[in-house]
């Protein structure tokens, strides 16, 4: 099977800051064909923020494809603000870039934590979406952090990565968790904060792949890029992703009538494929894509593949 890759890269036809209220202004870029058909990417983490390849994932003759950078991240300002930041905030963000750019209904892509903020999104306004795109499903419930955060499985698949990053996070505090850790990054002591915002990312992306990929780990170095991942997803984990634990599963009711596409990879660490397995039980009508030789990030050839496939495929719901 030859596999597909990303469209040619693009360039934002336009940027904005779009003022949301309580200091925090969202960055949004378009890109494609401002007449063609609206799609919203929703990025990973919390506190991942967007980047250029994540334009590539849709023809960008067909598709008016909208990006955002979520509160606190990426060219989001306040750079790293946790204040007023919790899903019903983000989920407002989304349905105001909407009502901006005028658009009356348009296709949802997520990926990770973007498939749990999609979820959510399309839960609270169905009324607004054509179609879903998810990929590698976070139900956002306490067993999906303490598998990944809190020692649970990955670290015994993982044990020589978690050793390393609990080496860090024991340097600063007695306790290996998550709230520790969030404690630690949210302190008066920048080094300590900064340390462990490293150590989390590093960890996490070491995780990410199906086979080592050294320039993906790369980006552990970024400090930026630490500093808002690591401090947002601890924000939002200890604190249950700001929803109840069986939230999205007690919604699906509301979106069996989107056409949705779930690609998941097989071997998927980070969010492991239990979380489409019990969605698709939910969304009987749904699509569920297994990327059998790949894990969660859509770094992988085979995973964008049927991401592109997907888009394409969806296209024709308009």
């Amino acid at each position: 099977m030859e596999l597909i890759d990303f469209y040619p890269e693009i360039k934002p036809f336009k940027t904005f800051m779009l003022d949301v209220g309580n200091d925090h202004q969202i960055y949004v870029e378009q890109c494609g064909n401002p007449n063609g058909q609206p799609v919203i990417f929703l990025h990973g983490g919390p506190g991942g923020g967007c980047g250029e390849n994540d334009r590539r994932f849709f023809d960008p003759d067909i598709y008016h494809i909208i990006l955002l950078d979520q509160r606190g991240c990426g060219r989001s300002l306040p750079h790293g603000s946790l204040e007023h930041n919790e899903t019903a905030f983000l989920i407002a963000d989304i349905e105001a870039i909407r009502q901006k750019l005028n658009i009356d209904k348009w296709h949802v892509f997520g990926g990770s934590w973007g498939s749990t903020l999609s979820l959510v999104y399309a839960q609270t306004h169905p009324e607004a979406v054509i179609s879903l795109a998810l990929r590698g499903i976070f139900l956002a419930r306490p067993q999906n952090a303490h598998w990944l955060f809190g020692g649970g499985g990955a670290a015994e698949i993982f044990p020589d990565y978690w050793q390393d990053y609990t080496n860090i996070l024991t340097q600063y505090t007695d306790e290996v968790s998550i709230k520790a850790a969030y404690k630690v990054m949210t302190g008066t002591d920048q080094k300590a904060a900064m340390a462990v915002a490293k150590a989390w990312t590093l960890w996490e992306l070491s995780t990410c792949t199906l086979l080592p990929n050294p320039e993906f780990i790369k980006e552990a170095e970024d400090e930026a890029l630490c500093w808002t991942l690591a401090r947002h997803e601890s924000h939002y984990m200890v604190n249950n992703c700001f929803i109840t634990p069986s939230q999205i599963i007690d919604n699906c009711h509301k979106i069996k009538h989107i056409p949705t596409i779930i690609v998941h990879g097989r071997y998927d660490i980070v969010c492991t494929m239990e979380n489409a397995h019990t969605l698709i039980k939910h969304l009987p009508n749904a699509e569920l894509v297994i990327s059998q030789a790949a894990g969660h990030t859509s770094a992988e050839l085979e995973t964008r593949h049927h991401l592109i496939k997907a888009t394409r495929k969806l296209a024709k719901h308009k």
